[in-house]
């Protein structure tokens, strides 16, 4: 007998789960949003704004893909759950019940209770309805203010620097995101925000934003006064935990699951950048939110949702990003400050960079940073796994290597002669 799995929420977490329920079972499916009518890369919303695609270029999968693998798609707000009756409750009436429901609800920015942070103009970036907002509220402007020097807040600085607004952006840390950067790959970003015409403000916080009903300027914990039109609060996320917690399920900072994904109530599931692990055996990370590790909760999850309940391990860590125009990446255990058994061995040319970090004692390679270069996923997560020797890795590390054009860089000449 076919079951009814519902996912509330489109992104890279809830998709992938429909993807491989799909591949795994002929059990039916519905897919519940409220952000859009098909799942799109929200990592390319900033491209959206700088003209570089359109929405429709940032679907992965053409539209009648749904149909034809029987994935029903809902435009809906999922507001609580009745998990005796095992019913999603929807805004506009048209409940759905269910046999099996996953919450991959996503992530909220984070508001820190500023004077002013509600008036018009003033955002934080995540969704597409984010998005549009901003194009609304940056219309015909001189200059925005961005606060927080995460991911998030650099990609705002890009988009308004796109289109010829000055930015001031304020970031807290003594240098643009020391807390998980080391002080040679944070200085590097620092140049390239610098070079880009960026006012980039460290050790420097929101104290409040001024305005009547649109902000005019912000206040900053220096006492500096800086007039702008637009203020973008990009200082984290939090999960999404709003069902949830109106439905009666456990939570903490994120929905509470074990390592099944399984909630603390029968048949409801909980995925992605909402979910908290309460299982020791996973790590240290008890929310992980990231676009990778959505997509990893998705393809497991599936499997536990059709009959083949598999414990989350999480593999070798794993993360990219683009800094303006340098990009990067990060494989392993790279800390900010590595600890004194830890050797770390760094090859930089300009703004290109590479470290490797490997155990004093044993020799065993523990991670990588790149900056400015490409390294292969596949192969730096085999040589992290396989616990290779960091000595044989330099001997071989052109087979990781897929940018020919830079092969006679200096930097990988560095490290050879290592």
């Amino acid at each position: 007998m076919k079951r009814h799995i519902v996912i509330v929420g489109n992104g890279i977490t809830g998709i992938t789960t429909a993807r491989f329920i799909r591949k795994y079972s002929s059990d039916r499916i519905t897919v519940v949003s409220s952000e859009t009518d098909h799942f799109y890369a929200r990592t390319a919303l900033m491209y959206i704004y700088m003209g570089h695609m359109r929405y429709q270029e940032t679907k992965p999968y053409e539209d009648a893909f749904w149909s034809k693998n029987k994935i029903d798609l809902v435009r809906g707000y999922a507001y609580q759950v009745d998990t005796d009756a095992q019913i999603v409750r929807i805004a506009d009436g048209n409940d759905i019940a269910y046999d099996a429901l996953l919450l991959a609800t996503g992530s909220q920015s984070n508001k820190f209770g500023w004077p002013g942070q509600d008036l018009d103009g003033v955002q934080g970036l995540y969704g597409m309805q984010d998005l549009a907002l901003m194009e609304r509220n940056t219309k015909g402007i001189q200059r925005g203010v961005v606060v927080g020097g995460g991911l998030i807040g650099i990609e705002m600085a890009e988009m308004l620097h796109a289109r010829g607004i000055d930015v001031t952006f304020l970031v807290r840390e003594k240098s643009y995101m020391d807390y998980l950067l080391p002080q040679e790959e944070s200085q590097i970003i620092n140049k390239e925000i610098l070079d880009h015409g960026i006012d980039l403000r460290l050790t420097t916080e929101l104290k409040a934003i001024h305005g009547e009903k649109m902000v005019d300027s912000v206040e900053t914990s220096e006492d500096d006064r800086i007039d702008c039109q637009f203020v973008g609060l990009t200082a984290g996320v939090h999960p999404n935990i709003d069902v949830a917690k109106a439905s009666g399920l456990e939570t903490n900072r994120g929905i509470v699951v074990n390592e099944f994904f399984e909630t603390s109530v029968p048949n409801v599931y909980a995925a992605g950048d909402c979910a908290e692990f309460n299982a020791d055996g996973i790590g240290s990370r008890r929310i992980e939110q990231l676009w990778y590790t959505g997509r990893a909760h998705g393809k497991v999850v599936a499997s536990t949702l059709t009959g083949q309940r598999t414990p989350y391990r999480r593999g070798v860590f794993f993360n990219s990003a683009k800094f303006f125009t340098i990009e990067y990446q990060t494989y392993g255990d790279i800390p900010v400050k590595p600890e004194s058994n830890v050797r770390s061995q760094v090859f930089q040319s300009g703004r290109k960079l590479l470290r490797i970090n490997s155990d004093r004692t044993t020799g065993r390679v523990l991670g990588f940073n790149v900056m400015g270069l490409r390294l292969r996923q596949d192969q730096c997560e085999a040589w992290i796994r396989d616990h290779a020797q960091v000595d044989d890795v330099m001997i071989q590390l052109k087979k990781a290597r897929f940018d020919p054009e830079f092969y006679s860089h200096a930097v990988y000449r560095q490290a050879a002669a290592a």
